[in-house]
């Protein structure tokens, strides 16, 4: 996620139990790993995020934004999105830390990942994401990655779009072929 390119996985970032999955993968390469909770409410959802919950657009959906920083340095911004059926009502609307984390809340409510796609593009960033992660060329791009979850039975319950400057370093994927 730096500068020093370690391989991540996302695999603990989609199974329940995890608690914090991002501290955990810092502390294994010897830094913190720690995420600030921006907001949380309720909002129309963008175009992109109501067509992969299949939504009409403007939807109202709950969104969780999170600053990821590592060495207390801005190295993410995470938005997350969920319909408000599943949503409203529970801490992933709260802007506050999730006892056992989003995904082991979503777990209890039922929600288990059946496939998870993901989608990776560089832009130029927003003003908003240049200024959360300290950009200070303006020629540096980003590296936006946006995560679908479905379950078991193909019906998306979750879309995180994850924006880190483009010096990223590098994104290891491993697959299982069932």
């Amino acid at each position: 996620m730096t500068e020093n390119r370690w391989a991540g996985s996302s695999t603990p970032y989609i199974e329940s139990g995890q608690g914090d999955a991002w501290g955990k993968e810092a502390a294994q390469q010897g830094q913190s790993g720690k995420q600030r909770i921006l907001s949380a409410a309720e909002e129309p959802a963008p175009h992109a995020v109501a067509e992969a919950l299949h939504l009409q657009p403007g939807t109202s959906v709950v969104a969780r934004r999170r600053l990821i920083l590592l060495d207390e340095k801005p190295v993410e911004v995470a938005r997350s999105y969920w319909p408000t059926a599943i949503a409203a009502g529970t801490a992933l609307a709260v802007a506050g830390k999730i006892r056992g984390g989003a995904v082991t809340l979503l777990a209890e409510l039922g929600y288990q990942p059946g496939e998870v796609t993901e989608d990776i593009q560089t832009r130029p960033p927003t003003k908003e994401e240049a200024e959360a992660l300290q950009l200070t060329d303006n020629s540096e791009w980003v590296l936006a990655l946006t995560r679908t979850i479905t379950t078991p039975d193909r019906q998306p319950y979750e879309v995180s779009v994850m924006v880190s400057p483009g010096r990223i370093g590098r994104l290891h994927y491993s697959m299982k072929v069932d």
